[in-house]
């Protein structure tokens, strides 16, 4: 199995920037995608950003421009980092990883239990 365990989140003022970190662990033998995932009106969670394992990043229309994702494999850690925020961008953010782990033949996905970040206006 693996485990995620996000930080990072909290209150900001709108037009300021906070780090969102995602760190998995447990008997993993590869990582495949990472990435992040926020509710939204009529979804249950609507992609904000993901990143291949060759780092290769894919954003949301929303936030291009403003969140940056990146991920160090030695550490099994994805991050965000989210610039000029809007109150819009309030919600609870997942971490999402696609991943193999030990006894297991196939990927499957993984969910953290979310960090909530509040953009005041």
């Amino acid at each position: 199995q693996v485990q995620l365990v996000e930080s990072g989140g909290g209150l900001v003022q709108a037009g300021g920037s906070l780090r969102l970190s995602c760190v998995a662990s447990g008997s993993i033998l590869s990582l495949n995608a990472m990435g992040w995932y926020r509710p939204a009106p009529g979804k249950q969670r609507e992609l904000v950003a993901t990143i291949s394992r060759d780092n290769n990043p894919n954003y949301a229309d929303s936030v291009k421009g403003r969140f940056t994702i990146s991920r160090d494999n030695a550490k099994n850690t994805v991050y965000l980092q989210m610039n000029s925020l809007k109150p819009e961008d309030t919600a609870v953010y997942y971490c999402y990883v696609r991943g193999l782990s030990g006894g297991s033949i196939l990927y499957k996905d993984y969910w953290g239990q979310g960090t909530q970040v509040t953009v005041s206006s």
